[in-house]
């Protein structure tokens, strides 16, 4: 009777050995080699991809003149240097004269008579040594003697850029538009910086 009840305790610890023996630590401590066929295909690419990132180039400027009124100095035209980003198109240069004087400018008592609301909308040489400046409905509105004063900043500033025997034509909204020079005149054609002698600088 004892021995047949020995025989399935014996049975039993047999078992757990071998449960035991399964779930054991591995002891082996040194890397063993993975056959390639086991290894993921794009673990084994020799050539991985790249990240490129494309850096936008620092910008360049260029020193330009335009031109404000100096109240020091009854009015009279006064260049400014300005920095503009390179290569300046005549409108990039008009459109830091409309921006207005600094509080540097202002300080030193440089005014402009072009309102802020003023926006160039093009500029291009459209003859030989003539710009047409084409600006929005708010030049037009400019009123008084600030109409002169408007139009000779516009010029002094065309003719820095391109030669002081640069004409300018005067377009609002793509239509030709007449202009005042110093004599009190209204001159449809080119005006030039010599109409504006009594404040050129």
């Amino acid at each position: 009777m004892r021995l047949r009840r020995a025989a399935p305790v014996a049975a039993v610890l047999a078992s757990v050995a071998v449960v035991a023996a399964a779930c054991a630590i591995p002891t082996q401590s040194e890397p063993s080699a993975i056959a390639s066929s086991r290894v993921p295909f794009h673990l084994l690419d020799p050539h991985p991809p790249t990240t490129t990132t494309t850096q936008p180039k620092p910008a360049s400027y260029v020193t330009v003149k335009v031109f404000y009124l100096n109240a020091n100095a009854n009015d009279r035209l006064q260049p400014v240097v300005r920095y503009v980003s390179a290569p300046a198109p005549l409108v990039s240069i008009i459109s830091a004269l409309l921006a207005g004087p600094s509080s540097g400018d202002s300080a030193a008592g440089l005014t402009t008579a072009i309102p802020n609301d003023v926006t160039v909308l093009s500029a291009t040489s459209t003859g030989p040594n003539v710009v047409t400046v084409n600006f929005n409905n708010a030049f037009g509105q400019i009123t008084g003697t600030a109409t002169e004063e408007a139009v000779a900043q516009v010029v002094a500033t065309v003719a820095a850029e391109t030669g002081a025997g640069t004409g300018v034509l005067f377009e609002i909204e793509g239509q030709l538009k007449s202009v005042p020079v110093a004599n009190g005149s209204e001159v449809a054609g080119p005006v030039y910086l010599l109409d504006f002698a009594n404040i050129a600088p």
